[in-house]
């Protein structure tokens, strides 16, 4: 890559536009098109660091629309190889209310007619049992402690296909399910990442309490915003607070995600994943 290179990435949603200023912009085309946006190479905690705005600098994409195939291969051609996903969720508990920062733990996939893998041409079955490194959200989970914040240990994160909101019977039937968030771009965002044998962890900043909580119309959107707004320095804060905490060797499962079903090199135009 010529020199360019990073060791993290932050894939921001709504409102996370940057976590640094001055950084170097970097235009990449990908064999799956244009990502959403340039990426941005920073410093951070003493780290090499690629921010990337899921939506786009100007929050043009919406969660159907991001190509997120483009988005995980250009971080990880860079070098990238563990990733703190930031995002904007809905809460289908209670005690989960505005303002409240989650570190799922699990994944349910709601979404529908989204391009959601690399394997187009081969018969592989991707483990995925547990979506997210637990090396990484023990480190986000750590980062918190460490600076006081308050975060929630695990909960199920639901992703749906947007870019409606859930109806109040499908919210009141995803929290009988016993699942805590309902989100729009985890999907296949997380799935990718572990195809790349990536680390990946989601940050989720509750921003309403979803449909099937309420007795109104539902949150509105200019509400939704609001609400992120005022959360997304503790969000930032601890985001940051995790990269100069995240192993520089990793030790997760995460590397051999793949190890017994390698994307063919030529095909697919990725060679070895190291880790």
């Amino acid at each position: 890559m010529n020199g360019i290179s990073a060791e993290i990435g932050i894939i921001g949603g709504s409102g996370f536009s940057s976590v640094a200023d001055g950084a170097r912009e970097i235009t990449l085309t990908t064999p799956y098109g244009e990502p959403s946006a340039p990426l941005s190479l920073t410093e951070a905690g003493g780290r090499t660091v690629a921010f990337l705005p899921r939506h786009g600098r100007d929050h043009r994409r919406p969660p159907h629309r991001i190509n997120y195939r483009a988005n995980l291969w250009a971080l990880h051609s860079v070098g990238v190889r563990q990733i703190l996903a930031p995002c904007a969720v809905g809460s289908l508990r209670p005690e989960l209310g505005p303002g409240v920062m989650v570190v799922p733990d699990q994944l349910v996939d709601r979404t529908s007619g989204r391009a959601r893998t690399y394997f187009d041409d081969a018969a592989v079955h991707v483990p995925f049992a547990d979506p997210y490194c637990p090396v990484g959200r023990e480190t986000v989970l750590g980062a918190a402690a460490a600076t006081g914040q308050d975060c929630v240990d695990g909960g199920t994160m639901v992703v749906i296909e947007g870019p409606r909101l859930s109806s109040r019977a499908e919210s009141q039937w995803y929290a009988a399910q016993g699942w805590s968030l309902v989100d729009m771009t985890g999907c296949p965002e997380a799935t990718l990442a572990r195809e790349l044998a990536l680390c990946y962890v989601p940050v989720a900043l509750v921003t309403d309490l979803d449909a099937g909580l309420g007795v109104g119309p539902g949150a509105r959107r200019d509400e939704l915003f609001t609400i992120f707004h005022e959360g997304l320095d503790r969000l930032r804060a601890l985001v940051l607070a995790t990269v100069g905490r995240l192993p520089r060797v990793r030790a997760c499962g995460c590397p051999r995600a793949l190890e017994d079903a390698a994307l063919p090199a030529e095909e697919n135009h990725l060679g070895s994943l190291p880790a």
